[in-house]
């Protein structure tokens, strides 16, 4: 697939250079605290919440610790750093009617209160993607902030990236490009955190994946390709410590890169066509590719090796998947609730499907008519799945399918887009309203 990649990037494979995140435990900690939940799909982007308690059942009467109305709507994920919550949304501009300006926030809510400590924004982008298509699906503020434990780094497409103190400071601003989708799609991939750098999916606005140092703000290396502009998934990093790897999946292929510098070490043919929307998964040498359109699939692939790796290293590949929401892998096992309301659990091992099963109750849809967008987190051998409009699927985490509970905020019908965020007896739900505190009592 050597002419798809450099249709893609535009040079040769040799000199091909991107990044992206994920860590896994080979590789140096964060400096966050373990409660912390400090970036899309919490600690390393797996999508678990070692050692918490959240409560499995909750209601507007129920389970509530606090509930805070947000400045405007967004799908980004809330984060937890330290006493802390940032999320980010928007407002003016497709928020509200007429055409005010666009404004994207960062909002920073106090963590045993529910009150906001401060709000900053980042206004005067232009121009604007038109708020039309398949945008407002997700809006303008759809990637999740990360933190290193003592500033909170952010994305906001074509209003660039920016880093704020954790009491708000603005440390520094640099916009990454203003190119458009043709399908005015909007990214949407999280920002993610490699030792020094702070690595950005600017796929829509720069084709590019960028590199910046997390202090000032200054450009280390920038990675551009064609078809970045139909990856919208967060990648991961994989691998041993001594030989890291940046991975994610774009149509037809997965790459494997180095951090550092954002050359390719490996690749694998995935036949994933079109957008991708999932991010990669990984753990225990493989790693997981999941979505494509129009026909969905998943690939399995273990990490390591050099160059065309599809012959050695792909270990099975079926077509049970999903198109938006990221799978979770526990104990063998990945699990996942589908855009359209299935749960379903595959064997990590074989791919083998191990159940795939209706959610009762979950057809309610969004705009676009697929009632999952939230990716599915573990906690406490259950996992939490956000459908859009009609409430959270709590199942448990075992190979026989068993629903434990169906929990509604009833007085709130705006869309939750977002994936939650959990910390010990706490979990973060974000609607296109509010901002909550869900907590064990």
């Amino acid at each position: 697939m050597k002419t798809i990649r450099r249709a893609v990037t535009g040079i040769s494979p040799g000199r091909f250079m991107v990044g992206c995140f994920l860590l896994l435990v080979t590789l140096p900690p964060m400096h966050a605290a373990e409660a912390d939940w400090p970036r899309f799909r919490g600690p390393n982007g797996a999508g678990i919440a070692a050692g918490a308690q959240p409560p499995t059942t909750w209601s507007d009467m129920q389970n509530v610790k606090w509930k805070t109305e947000l400045p405007g709507p967004g799908t980004s994920s809330p984060i937890l750093v330290g006493d802390r919550v940032f999320v980010t949304c928007w407002t003016g501009y497709g928020a509200t009617k007429g055409k005010s300006a666009l404004t994207r926030e960062l909002v920073c809510v106090d963590r045993a209160s529910g009150k906001v400590k401060w709000a900053k924004s980042v206004t005067g982008e232009a121009p604007v993607d038109q708020y039309e298509g398949y945008l407002p699906e997700h809006g303008y503020a759809s990637h999740t902030p990360t933190s290193d434990g003592n500033a909170v780094f952010v994305y906001f497409g074509r209003g660039g990236a920016a880093a704020f103190d954790l009491d708000g400071q603005q440390l520094w601003h640099v916009k990454l490009g203003n190119s458009a989708n043709q399908k005015n799609w909007g990214s949407a991939a999280s920002p993610v955190l490699y030792k020094d750098t702070v690595i950005i999916t600017a796929s829509e606005e720069a084709h590019a994946i960028v590199a910046l140092d997390k202090r000032t703000g200054k450009e280390v290396w920038r990675a551009p390709g064609s078809a970045l502009e139909y990856v919208f998934g967060t990648p991961v990093l994989a691998g041993a410590s001594a030989q890291p790897e940046l991975i994610f999946s774009l149509p037809e292929e997965l790459w494997a890169l180095n951090p550092d510098t954002g050359k390719l070490r490996w690749f694998a043919t995935s036949n994933l066509p079109g957008n991708i929307a999932p991010s990669v998964v990984a753990g225990d040498g493989v790693v997981f590719a999941f979505g494509g359109f129009p026909q969905l699939g998943a690939v399995a692939v273990r990490t390591g090796g050099k160059g065309d790796v599809t012959g050695t290293h792909q270990l099975w590949r079926t077509r049970d998947s999903t198109y938006v929401p990221t799978p979770v892998l526990h104990e063998g096992r990945l699990y996942v609730v589908t855009d359209q309301g299935f749960a379903l659990c595959l064997d990590a091992k074989s791919g083998e499907l191990v159940f795939k099963e209706r959610l009762p109750g979950a057809s309610a849809t969004g705009r676009g008519g697929k009632p999952f967008y939230a990716s599915a987190v573990l906690a406490n051998g259950h996992f939490y799945a956000v459908s859009r409009r009609n409430g959270t699927f709590v199942i448990e985490a075992k190979p026989q399918f068993k629903l434990v509970a169906h929990n509604s905020l009833a007085s709130d019908t705006t869309q939750f887009n977002a994936t939650p965020a959990v910390s010990g007896k706490e979990l973060f739900l974000r609607s296109d309203k509010f901002l909550y505190c869900l907590a064990t009592q």
